[in-house]
């Protein structure tokens, strides 16, 4: 059990910095507020936050 956690923490802490590194700030307040959103079961915070990672990603093309 010890094993899965700590995989699952590194897989959290390296797709964030991924995020980071890729998208800058507002991509790490995008996952937050998506991350937030999705714990409190809030469907208008993890809505805003789907949008700006969406508008992050397709920013290039648009």
């Amino acid at each position: 059990m010890p094993a899965v956690a700590l995989l699952s923490a590194l897989f959290v802490v390296g797709f964030n910095q991924f995020v980071e590194w890729q998208y800058g700030p507002a991509g790490i307040v995008g996952l937050l507020l998506l991350s937030i959103g999705i714990k409190a079961k809030s469907p208008t915070c993890s809505s805003i936050g789907a949008v700006v990672l969406a508008l992050m990603v397709a920013g290039p093309a648009l």
